[in-house]
């Protein structure tokens, strides 16, 4: 059921049977409610899927003009633990030939996750009902029986619970933007449109991360391959490459001592070095140790303690992040090939200030190590730095309501929402709540690693196997 005129009202009252609220209908939001509809309820349950964009595809696997690809192969990619290999016979009913090892298009992942929401759909008893709703929800209250819920076109809803399932924050503000904030020729959001260059046109990209990858690859291609592209970040440092493919249960060397007490970042960062050391005596990708030690993180992160944490994200998360998120090899390949032929150049510095010049932005920036600022002059610039997790000044209006209302609060730290057990929002006075969730790479506050879809899967399944077990306690009877 599909429900996105904004004349629709029936659920602002307080609900008569269990309500089940999930905002956000991207890989994490669209899990919880599939596995949600496989499972059994004595009661009747209503799923309020709710998102602004095509629900099951979020913004990560929406349809583009560029066939953007999957980070991961597709041996990997499965929704559901029960079954490694889901994704690939998905894909392999229009392309046989695929093998675990293939990269393919992240549309595809959007044309699947909307198939298992479907078919979770479709068998689903008659007591249990899937109601979509396109929208965007910018505030919560908290009544005695239930939330309600405010859409930005006034409608209202009701639910016992809400799951905030809202992906990736958005980029932080550039402050050396502020003069060309507004203007045609800078993007704030990536996302928001097509990306096309023009011919010849100069381009600077800020940030060197995965974003950045995808941008300068489709934006060259538009303009036919010659466009001049230049990309800043504070270290300069590009994402490496994917290795080859090994199977979920196969270990690399012995992770023992990682789960003894870890006082230190530093006595970490040494066994984490003679690990992967450990690998390249026996000839195999030292990178691979870091994949396989994403298993551990969650207990790791959650033992250091605060100074601790404050020392890796000062000083050590940029190489993580660098080894951790790796490229596709074709993805790869395409980047180095555009720094080989110079369409790409990739700066190590700071943003200074931007100034509109006629029809260019002239852009004045410092390299790492230098004392003087050099100037750049391009006809546009992108914002692709990394998501901003410091949610202390967050432009999402739903969020501030949450703040405001004492109802969730950001991580000193700057990596999300602070959350309990099963994600559970810690209110304003330290409390987890019992019927407001999050779920997504906002857990990155207590869990860490929550941005690798084999992280975000295993979250999502314990979240609906709690939701599906949980008494109903708020709801109003007849």
């Amino acid at each position: 059921m599909n429900l996105g005129s904004p004349s629709f009202r029936p659920y602002a009252r307080e609900p008569t049977v269990r309500t089940i609220a999930i905002i956000g209908a991207g890989f994490s939001g669209t899990v919880v409610a599939t596995n949600l509809l496989q499972m059994e309820h004595p009661r009747a349950l209503r799923i309020l899927l709710l998102d602004r964009n095509d629900i099951g595809r979020g913004i990560a696997y929406a349809s583009r003009p560029y066939p953007y690809l999957l980070h991961g192969p597709a041996g990997c990619m499965s929704a559901t633990s029960a079954d490694p290999l889901d994704f690939l016979a998905f894909i392999r009913r229009d392309l046989p030939l695929a093998t675990a090892h293939d990269f393919v298009p992240r549309e595809l992942y959007g044309d699947y996750l909307k198939w298992k929401l479907a078919r979770a759909d479709a068998a689903s008893p008659s007591h249990v009902r899937l109601i979509r709703i396109q929208g965007s929800a910018t505030a919560i209250e908290q009544t005695p029986l239930s939330f309600r819920i405010r859409l930005a076109d006034g409608r209202m809803l009701a639910a016992t619970t809400v799951v905030l399932a809202l992906g990736n924050p958005s980029s932080a503000r550039l402050a050396a933007a502020e003069s060309v904030r507004g203007s045609s020729r800078y993007a704030e959001d990536p996302w928001a449109a097509p990306t096309s260059f023009e011919p010849g046109e100069a381009v600077l990209i800020a940030g060197t991360g995965p974003t950045m990858v995808d941008v300068a690859i489709a934006g060259n291609e538009s303009a036919g391959g010659r466009a001049s592209i230049h990309a800043i970040s504070r270290h300069g440092l590009i994402s490496s490459c994917r290795t080859s493919f090994r199977t979920a249960g196969e270990q690399v060397g012995d992770p023992s001592l990682l789960t003894q007490p870890a006082p230190s970042i530093r006595r970490l960062f040494r066994l984490t070095r003679a690990l992967c050391e450990e690998a390249v005596r026996r000839d195999e990708d030292w990178r691979e140790t870091i994949s396989r030690l994403c298993s551990f993180a969650p207990t790791l992160w959650r033992d250091l303690p605060e100074r601790e944490r404050r020392r890796f994200l000062r000083h050590i998360r940029v190489y993580w992040d660098e080894h951790r998120h790796r490229l596709p090899p074709p993805v790869f390949s395409a980047i180095k090939q555009l720094r080989t032929n110079g369409t790409l150049h990739v700066h190590a510095g700071r943003l200074v200030a931007m100034q509109l010049a006629g029809k260019q932005i002239r852009v004045r920036w410092r390299a790492r190590g230098e004392s003087t600022d050099r100037m750049l002059e391009v006809g546009r610039v992108i914002n692709c730095t990394e998501p901003d997790g410091d949610l202390r000044n967050t432009p999402n209006r739903l969020l501030r309501s949450l703040f405001a209302r004492g109802l969730a609060v950001p991580d000193p730290l700057g990596l999300g929402l602070l959350t309990d057990e099963f994600g559970a929002l810690r209110s304003a006075a330290g409390q987890a709540a019992r019927d407001l969730y999050c779920i997504g790479p906002m857990m990155r506050a207590v869990h860490w690693d929550a941005v690798e879809m084999q992280a975000l899967r295993g979250h999502a399944e314990h979240l609906a196997r709690h939701l599906a077990m949980q008494r109903p306690h708020r709801v109003q009877t007849l």
